[in-house]
């Protein structure tokens, strides 16, 4: 009959610890705090990678899980834009499909166009820097322990 050591069960434990965090919080939550601070922060350009930043600092020194973590937190951010987006369009999308006669209008094609590009600049712009945000989080927290 074999005796455990101590460290027997330290390896055990820290194989069988959650891959989602590294020694600092869950990726979902820490995702939902970037994206709060995102929004808060939102008057400043780059308010995204601040989120990120954070969000990615909260999950651990992992740098994988970190730019998960700001990629998802901009993910956060970006169904409030386009929600504030939709808004916009369907109160502008009056006067772009029915203008005055002679009036160039918008048309139908061109409105469901621009709400196409409108969505990928704003997927690009939040995921993409949140998720830079995330990287970077995740090294300077890195650093710093």
């Amino acid at each position: 009959m074999e005796h455990s050591t101590a460290s027997d069960s330290a390896e055990a434990s820290l194989d069988e610890r959650d891959p989602t965090t590294d020694d600092g919080e869950s990726l979902l939550f820490s995702a939902l705090v970037g994206a709060i601070a995102s929004i808060v922060l939102s008057p400043l350009p780059g308010s995204t990678i601040l989120g990120g930043a954070l969000a990615g600092y909260l999950t651990g020194t992992d740098r994988g899980v970190g730019t998960k973590s700001g990629a998802l937190s901009g993910l956060f951010v970006s169904l409030v834009a386009v929600l504030f987006c939709f808004v916009a369009l369907a109160f502008f999308s009056i006067f772009a499909i029915a203008g005055p006669r002679g009036v160039f209008g918008l048309g139908i094609l061109g409105l469901v166009v621009v709400v196409l590009v409108g969505l990928a600049v704003i997927l690009l712009y939040t995921v993409g820097l949140g998720a830079l945000g995330g990287y970077l989080g995740a090294y300077l927290r890195e650093e710093f322990e």
